[in-house]
């Protein structure tokens, strides 16, 4: 069983306003360098065996604490990018809904099957991801390991693993904060098959502040 530490990055220049940040690579605030610094804080002493990061700055950025703590190197892995929202790209909810009110209504009803124009949907998104946490089972099956990446695909992945439909994730999880740990013992029972006959994965805590998150 491996244990994965799923982290968001911190904080961004665009979150005051909303504003969708897929595969745009914006940065992180003052604040959100702060939040880095928690999680790094917590890596301490987690006793982690490798950190996996998305190449956008703002993750790769915020995963740098952690490896300065922990003595480890950052993986960066592609297939951990955020989402593509194609014409979403850096416009808020509001900006989405006056220009775009069709597609926009139809991602909110289904916001996995039905991406916005020029966008990646969530479901291709997830077959992109998931391997990566397969391949770390098999690579380290008692190892524990922190991936910073984003909140869209870390919601998804968390749908996907619990055997629910990834077009629910705006509800189920509405909020991913900046840094929280969210852990998963994978695969939990693997003589067990869960939905689409994956491995089930057990959550053993979600969206946790780093000064509470168990080590």
């Amino acid at each position: 069983m491996t244990t994965l530490f799923l982290a968001r990055h911190g904080e961004t220049v665009w979150h005051a306003d909303h504003r969708y940040a897929g595969i745009s690579d914006v940065a992180l605030t003052q604040h959100g360098l702060g939040q880095a610094a928690a999680l790094g804080a917590w890596a301490a002493d987690a006793h982690l065996d490798a950190i996996l990061a998305s190449p956008l700055t703002r993750a790769a950025r915020s995963a740098s604490y952690a490896s300065s703590t922990s003595g480890l190197d950052i993986r960066i892995e592609p297939r951990l990018t955020e989402i593509d929202f194609g014409v979403g790209e850096g416009l808020t909810p509001d900006e989405l809904a006056a220009r775009f009110p069709t597609e926009w209504d139809a991602f909110r009803r289904a916001p996995a099957s039905t991406p916005l124009p020029e966008a990646e949907s969530g479901r291709d998104a997830i077959r992109r991801a998931l391997p990566v946490f397969d391949e770390l089972v098999t690579e380290m099956p008692a190892g524990r390991v922190l991936i910073v990446a984003h909140a869209t695909l870390l919601r998804l992945l968390l749908c996907e693993l619990a055997g629910i439909d990834p077009d629910g994730y705006r509800d189920l999880f509405p909020v991913l904060g900046n840094c929280t740990v969210t852990t998963l013992a994978y695969p939990w029972m693997p003589e067990q098959k869960g939905a689409h006959g994956r491995p089930r994965a057990r959550l053993l805590g979600f969206d946790v502040p780093p000064s509470r998150a168990d080590a």
